[in-house]
């Protein structure tokens, strides 16, 4: 199963959620494709909240436009 870092590629503020740039999360994903659009994200939402306490729904960030995803593993 593959490793990848998810990062944020630029600041955004909504709903009263902060993304700012360059936070990331490594998650492990079933698939061999890219977390961010697989399964609606799921698996990069859950390790956002784990982390950092952020709900990227509610920020409407949970796509390709904020999230950069590198496979590093």
């Amino acid at each position: 199963m593959p490793l990848f870092r998810i990062t944020v590629k630029q600041m955004k503020l909504t709903n009263g959620v902060r993304l700012e740039r360059g936070m990331s999360v490594d998650v492990v994903s079933p698939l061999q494709s890219n977390p961010v659009i697989t399964n609606g994200g799921q698996i990069v939402a859950d390790a956002f909240m784990r982390v950092y306490g952020i709900d990227l729904r509610r920020a409407n960030a949970l796509n390709t436009v904020y999230l950069d995803a590198q496979r590093i593993g």
